[in-house]
């Protein structure tokens, strides 16, 4: 079956995913909100400081300015400037009312402004300006770095994204954690599932399946009514069809063996006993065909588990009464159990296969041996020729036979197979047998 991957892997990697690309979307414009901000915060910076410098430098500008020197004041540094004295703070130029410049700062670089005074922000590749005039006829420029701004918004983007490295991991398990239980009654319902038997057909009982699954398993308990109906309906087919076949059949080989006891020895008599032998074989055969329509058919689960052990003594003694079969060695280890859900039915058809596979296919005069294994299993051995491996993976399909010459239907461990596996166990095929250098084994392992 090709699956599409996992569910619950592709909601965590989209949530996931999800969770960080809105995070990521929320930081950017956040980051867009608060440049707006700073650049507001800045701007009014350098306009205050823009009137605090008109203020302190009006009097240095009091003096005949026409022919004055340029007056150069100390360095001004900005408040963000403290712990770096390499950067550039503030720096400003004073100009009077024909233009000229009266006083400027001792880092103010003359290219920094531009040659005819401006009121208002300007803004270079560099540097951000403020220009303020007075009534007096006096004009402050003040420029700052742009770097400044660069490094703020640069911290500000950091201090959003790298909770994201956090955030990221964290929403991984979170979401992870969050589907896990929520797909709970998804794995409870699979559970349930799994865990009935072959011919378990009744409604499935999900009663806690969110919303989304119950039409799910109402359909899926539309398609088990069917299939239910269809199985009562086959297996009352099969139980007529016993009744149907078995009684002809029965008839004519009374009517053949009739005939046998009342014709004269010749030629009639032989075609008698042919007649005789066909029929045997086909009352044989519709036999291993009703056992097989019930082994496929269901109905192999008993309600409750119960020792089985018992009714293969009754089989074993049925069997060791015909004086035309080989002996059976039964190992029974003392205290030994086959505790098991399997049909008390089943389990006879099941043993009777195995049983008469092993007396037809074993060596003439060698005795079958029948043991108790542990852990629930039974195993059936004869002594024979070794059986290739890649013939014996072939003996349980129908009407397959071993190579030898004696006859049967090819039925036998075609309907083993289909016991164990509607009921949940396991059939093994041997050979050689284990301890011995040829033979066959079989080993049920029963639920």
């Amino acid at each position: 079956m090709m699956t599409s991957g996992s569910l619950q892997r592709r909601l965590v990697m989209g949530l996931t995913l999800a969770v960080a690309l809105l995070w990521l979307l929320a930081s950017l414009w956040a980051t867009l909100a608060l440049r707006h901000e700073l650049d507001e915060s800045f701007d009014e910076s350098l306009a205050s400081a823009a009137r605090q410098l008109l203020s302190l430098t009006a009097h240095y500008a009091a003096s005949d300015q026409a022919g004055a020197p340029v007056v150069v004041l100390p360095a001004l540094r900005g408040a963000r400037d403290d712990d770096d004295d390499d950067d550039e703070g503030f720096v400003f130029q004073v100009r009077g009312d024909a233009g000229q410049i009266l006083l400027r700062s001792a880092d103010a670089n003359p290219g920094i402004f531009p040659n005819a005074p401006f009121a208002g922000f300007r803004e270079t590749g560099d540097h951000r300006l403020y220009g303020l005039s007075t009534s007096g006829g006096l004009f402050i420029e003040v420029a700052e770095p742009l770097e400044h701004r660069r490094e703020a918004m640069l911290e500000a983007a950091t201090i959003l994204a790298l909770p994201l490295l956090l955030l990221l991991p964290l929403s991984l398990l979170g979401v992870w954690w969050f589907l896990r239980q929520s797909l709970r009654p998804l794995r409870a319902f699979r559970d349930e599932i799994e865990a009935r038997g072959g011919s378990d057909l009744s409604p499935l009982q999900a009663r806690a399946v969110p919303t989304e699954l119950a039409p799910l398993v109402e359909a899926m308990n539309r398609l088990l009514e069917r299939m239910q109906h269809a199985l009562q309906a086959e297996r009352s087919f099969t139980a007529n069809s016993a009744h149907e076949l078995r009684t002809p059949i029965a008839a004519a080989l009374a009517q053949t063996q009739r005939l046998l006891a009342e014709a004269p020895e010749g030629a009639l008599t032989e075609r008698a006993r042919q007649v005789e032998r066909a029929l045997r074989d086909l009352a044989r055969l519709s036999e291993k065909l009703l056992q097989l329509a019930k082994a496929e058919g269901g109905g192999l689960l008993a309600e409750k588990r119960r020792d089985l052990l018992g009714f293969l003594d009754l089989l074993i003694e049925e069997f060791g009464g015909d004086g035309d079969r080989r002996p059976i060695r039964f190992d029974r280890p003392p205290g030994s159990a086959l505790v098991s859900l399997m049909d008390a039915d089943a389990f006879a058809i099941l043993m009777r296969n195995l049983i008469e596979n092993a007396l037809k296919h074993g060596a003439p005069g060698r005795p079958i041996d029948v043991k108790i294994l542990d852990g629930g299993r039974v195993s059936v051995a004869n002594s024979g020729p070794v059986i290739p491996s890649e013939r014996l993976s072939r003996l349980t399909g129908r009407f397959v036979r071993d190579a030898s010459a004696v006859e049967g239907t090819g039925l036998g461990l075609a309907i083993a197979e289909a016991i164990v596996g509607a009921t949940g166990g396991s059939l093994e095929l041997l050979s050689p047998a284990r301890g011995r250098q040829d033979g066959f084994e079989a080993i049920v392992t029963l639920v």
